[in-house]
């Protein structure tokens, strides 16, 4: 009995990050909070100062502890969003 050479990987269908780009989550963050809430949430420099996509997709991949907290923070996001409605407390 062979084993096949590019096994499929096992499906996900209850976690929130599979399937998701770093980008689209970035994304979704900035929509859902702004740059400046995001600098307060997670205080790094690629959302504090001069803040844009493409720069924090550059520092994120290159920095493993802040990926998490991003992915940690868009977690409790659409926790808070499934609570809410899909409306922001304040």
């Amino acid at each position: 009995m062979s084993t096949p050479s590019n096994p499929t990987p096992p499906e996900q269908p209850r976690n929130p990050l599979h399937g998701k780009t770093l980008q689209s989550i970035v994304e979704e963050l900035e929509a859902y909070y702004g740059w400046a809430e995001l600098a307060e949430q997670i205080p790094i420099r690629c959302f504090a100062l001069d803040p844009s996509v493409i720069s924090c997709l550059k520092f994120l991949r290159k920095t493993p502890w802040a990926r998490e907290k991003v992915e940690s923070l868009y977690l409790f996001m659409l926790r808070e969003i499934r609570r809410n409605g899909g409306n922001k407390q304040a």
